[in-house]
C-alpha cells in the first residue's frame, strides 16, 4: 500500500489547560498512532473544533474562559462526534455535568494511558458501529419494511432503521450521539426485556469491567429527552427496558 492509499490517522482534539498534562497525553496518544491537535483553553478549543474535522474530542472539565462542560454543550449544538471528558478527581458533580452536557464517557486524572486508549478505542468503535443482521428466526421485535425493503423496528411512532442507523420520531429524524444510538439499538434488540446496568456497560460502553453506572443513567436520561420520556421504563432495582 502506498502512502497515498494509507488510511488517514484518527484525529483527536485535546483541550487541556495544564501544559504538562497536555504534552504528556499528546505524546502518549501519538505513540499509539493518533494525530493530536491541542488547545489550552475552551475558546481556542472551540475555534479548532470549528476549523476542521475530528474523530474524537478529549476535553478537560476545568478550563479557563469556556470550561469543558460549556465547550461540550457548544459542540453538541452542531456535532455528534464522540466526546470523552477528563475530570481531576472523578468528582460526582463534574461527571454528572459532563454527561448531561452530552459527553459519551469520562476518565479520571491522572489518566492511565492504557485506560485512556481503551476508552478512546471503545468510543471510536461506537462511532462506526455496524449492526449484525438479526437471526431469521427472531420474531420477537415489531418489524416492518421500509420503502427500500429494509427491515425497520417500530415502537409506536418511533422507528429504528438498524441497517441505515437512522432513528425517526413521528416521521422526523432524531439526532443521536454514538452512545445514545448504541443504547437505543441495544434496547430495540430486546424490547420488553429488562437490561441491567452491568449488561449495558459491557454491550454499549464496551467496558470489560463493571464501570460507573452513572454513565448509563445519564445516557438513558438524554435518550428519553430525545425519543420520549415514557419510551424507556425504569425497573427499580434491576435496570431499564424499552416499552414494546
Amino acid at each position: 500500500m502506498s502512502e497515498e492509499d494509507a488510511p488517514a490517522p484518527v484525529t483527536i482534539l485535546l483541550v487541556e489547560d495544564d501544559e504538562v498534562i497536555r504534552m504528556s497525553v499528546t505524546l502518549a496518544l501519538e505513540r499509539y498512532g493518533y494525530r493530536v491537535l491541542s488547545a489550552g483553553d475552551g475558546l481556542t478549543g472551540l475555534e479548532l473544533f470549528r476549523e476542521g474535522r475530528h474523530d474524537l474530542l478529549l476535553l478537560d472539565v476545568m478550563l479557563p474562559g469556556l470550561d469543558g462542560i460549556g465547550l461540550c454543550r457548544r459542540i453538541r449544538e452542531t456535532s455528534m462526534d464522540p466526546v470523552l471528558m477528563m475530570s481531576a478527581r472523578g468528582d460526582a458533580l463534574d461527571v454528572v455535568s459532563g454527561l448531561e452536557a452530552g459527553a459519551d464517557d469520562y476518565v479520571v486524572k491522572p489518566v492511565d494511558t492504557a485506560v485512556l486508549v481503551a476508552r478512546i478505542r471503545s468510543l471510536l468503535r461506537r462511532a462506526v458501529y455496524t449492526p449484525a443482521a438479526p437471526p431469521a428466526a427472531d420474531r420477537g421485535r415489531p418489524e416492518r419494511s421500509g420503502a427500500d425493503g429494509r427491515a425497520l423496528l417500530v415502537f409506536g411512532d418511533l422507528t429504528v432503521d438498524t441497517a441505515g442507523l437512522v432513528v425517526s420520531l413521528a416521521g422526523r429524524p432524531v439526532a443521536l450521539a454514538p452512545t445514545e444510538l448504541r443504547l437505543l439499538l441495544e434496547f430495540a434488540a430486546h424490547p420488553g426485556t429488562v437490561l441491567d446496568r452491568q449488561t449495558l456497560l459491557r454491550n454499549v460502553w464496551d467496558y470489560g469491567w463493571d464501570g460507573d453506572s452513572r454513565v448509563v443513567d445519564l445516557c438513558v436520561q438524554r435518550l428519553r429527552r430525545k425519543i420520549g420520556a415514557d419510551r424507556v421504563e425504569t425497573v427499580r432495582g434491576f435496570g431499564y427496558k424499552l416499552r414494546r
